[in-house]
């Protein structure tokens, strides 16, 4: 089984899907985590420190190309094991990316989406822009505005994919979030959850999730 977490920055992805594995893991289950990042907070940190912008296109290419590589390793990775597979991130946090600069979706990545294996589940993780904000501001690796966040988040919800993502409250508590994630593993099929409804939204920053 394959599972795609995505997300704006500080929903809470990699902690998540570090914890879906590990809970499966302890269920005597095959389980393993791929991460599928495309270096956008070292260039953000880099940036910072050198006082420079990067411009949406430049940015974008390396992102891309970093992204790309990383998810077709992946997917070969992935094709060999025997278990659950959980990605974090994924070729849909590019086209939402690019969809918040302003930049056209392009044809590489549509291609490559409907080439590689179709994931049995991309789960959005689907967070406050306020909230996230202050996650980021927390963990101090990184720096994206609000304004960013909240353009980052209604990038997603206007990609084409989006409509066939199983969408959950990233605010809601770790254990109900986990729980949700695990029924998910374990096929159940309840309707999408948007963020403000269902279990603990408003989750407030300094959780594990």
């Amino acid at each position: 089984m394959l599972i795609v977490l995505t997300g704006i920055d500080g929903s809470g992805k990699s902690t998540a899907a570090r914890a879906l594995v590990s809970a499966v893991r302890a269920d005597g289950r095959k389980a393993l985590l791929l991460s599928n990042h495309a270096g956008r907070r070292t260039m953000s940190v880099l940036g910072d420190r050198l006082g420079f912008r990067w411009p949406d296109r430049l940015a974008d290419a390396v992102e891309t190309t970093l992204r790309t590589i990383n998810v077709l390793a992946s997917h070969a990775r992935a094709g060999l094991f025997d278990g659950l597979v959980v990605m974090d991130r994924h070729l849909y946090c590019q086209l939402a990316l690019r969809a918040a600069k302003g930049l056209p979706r392009g044809r590489l990545l549509p291609m490559l989406l409907a080439a590689l294996p179709a994931p049995d589940a991309v789960i959005h993780l689907d967070a406050d822009p306020a909230v996230a904000h202050q996650r980021i501001t927390a963990r101090g690796t990184d720096n994206e505005t609000l304004a960013e966040l909240a353009s980052f988040r209604d990038a997603y919800r206007s990609l084409p994919e989006y409509a066939q993502f199983t969408v959950i409250d990233a605010g809601a508590h770790e254990a109900e979030l986990l729980a949700r994630l695990k029924s998910i593993t374990d096929g159940d099929t309840q309707p999408n959850v948007p963020a403000g409804q269902g279990v603990q939204a408003g989750h407030i920053p300094g959780s594990p999730l």
